[in-house]
């Protein structure tokens, strides 16, 4: 099998296409599997780093409220296109599977104008714009939450499949993980983070965090600002001396499989890739549902694991940092609650998402 990625801007839609990679290539040995994105600074760090060839091609977002921009999303994804059909033509790939952004409209308005079999997966209970225009030329949509299924037409095309996470983040042993990173085994882990942008939301909170916990023996916490935001906050908080030896804080948490893994507590927002990822790895977690974001889809990917008993759900606004650390106390004083926690967030887990969309793409790509 010769298969084309597709699907970037942010490690939410870029870490399911590897996962989904990562399947095939272990059902299907001698795959060879490539990725075409846009070749901004997070794919260039993740996806060669996983493995993966990159190829880029170009690539915008679309401005629906401005004309001018509008006309200049479209000349630019035409252009992406002819790249993607230049790439497509000498690799010549079995199947095109996309993960949703703008930057995968190039390369599946190329498989298609080439016959190729296009297969989306759609992360979030409400669809992006790319994966709702592009559907129309899919084989199959699979959907990380079936709250999805509604938006699409062709309700034929459309499985549930969940959010395939990577094989990294199963089976993982949280004493390793800890000897790994070298944290105290007995410690209690709080890991705040926001995606790999992060938000202010998020590192006001985990601000909160860490200043309650500071210099306090017996806990360690990890703090992931996002990239947009860690200059500013290391460059404040050291300029008032601001450096306990128990709070690490990094812009981008690249090894989160075994930083999760090392975690007693999560907080952070309820993306579907990290919400998918926690639940892998059977984490307490606290989640902020990002209010910005169409039809509240974060708030019901929290729901999915709070309604197991995983999850605890702490709506924006009003004092958040203080709900969020009322819950953590809560937990650190009763650790029958927080082990009862972890085994109902790992019940919400999406186990087989990705074998269920590489099955699905060998049962029907010769069709």
């Amino acid at each position: 099998m010769r298969i084309v990625l597709t699907g970037g801007a942010t490690g939410g839609h870029i870490y399911p296409a590897l996962a989904i990679g990562d399947t095939m290539k272990q059902k299907v040995p001698g795959s060879e599997v490539i990725y075409i994105a846009s070749g901004n600074p997070m794919e260039q760090s993740i996806i060669p780093d996983h493995g993966y060839e990159l190829y880029t091609v170009t690539t915008a977002p679309l401005d629906r409220n401005n004309i001018r921009k509008a006309a200049r999303t479209a000349a630019r994804t035409l252009k992406g296109r002819r790249e993607a059909l230049r790439i497509m033509k000498k690799f010549r790939p079995d199947a095109v599977v996309s993960t949703g952004s703008y930057v995968s409209v190039p390369a599946v308005l190329a498989a298609h104008s080439l016959g190729i079999p296009v297969y989306l997966h759609e992360q979030n209970g409400f669809p992006g714009v790319s994966n709702r225009f592009l559907s129309r030329y899919a084989r199959k949509v699979f959907l990380g939450f079936e709250a999805a299924r509604e938006h699409f037409t062709d309700q034929s095309k459309v499985m549930y499949s969940g959010n395939p996470v990577r094989s990294d983040f199963t089976g993982r042993s949280r004493a390793e993980d800890r000897r790994s990173l070298g944290i105290p085994e007995d410690d209690l882990v709080i890991m705040v983070f926001g995606g790999s942008l992060g938000s202010e939301t998020t590192n006001s909170v985990g601000e909160a965090v860490a200043r309650k916990y500071a210099g306090k023996e017996g806990c360690t916490v990890l703090w992931g600002t996002g990239s947009m935001y860690y200059d500013e906050i290391t460059e404040r908080l050291r300029a008032e001396g601001f450096e306990p030896a128990n709070v690490r804080i990094s812009a981008f948490i690249k090894n989160m499989p075994e930083v999760l893994s090392a975690a007693d507590i999560t907080v952070s927002r309820s993306g579907a890739l990290s919400t998918a990822e926690i639940t892998m790895v059977g984490r307490a977690a606290i989640f902020i549902p990002s209010p910005n974001v169409t039809a509240d889809h974060q708030y019901y990917n929290a729901k999915a694991v709070a309604d197991t008993g995983g999850a605890c759900i702490v709506r924006e606004g009003g004092d958040t940092a203080g709900e969020v650390l009322t819950i953590i106390e809560t937990l650190d004083a009763d650790r029958d609650l927080l082990r009862s926690m972890e085994e109902a967030c790992r019940k919400a887990a999406p186990v087989d998402a990705a074998d269920i969309i590489v099955d699905t793409i060998l049962e029907t790509y010769r069709d």
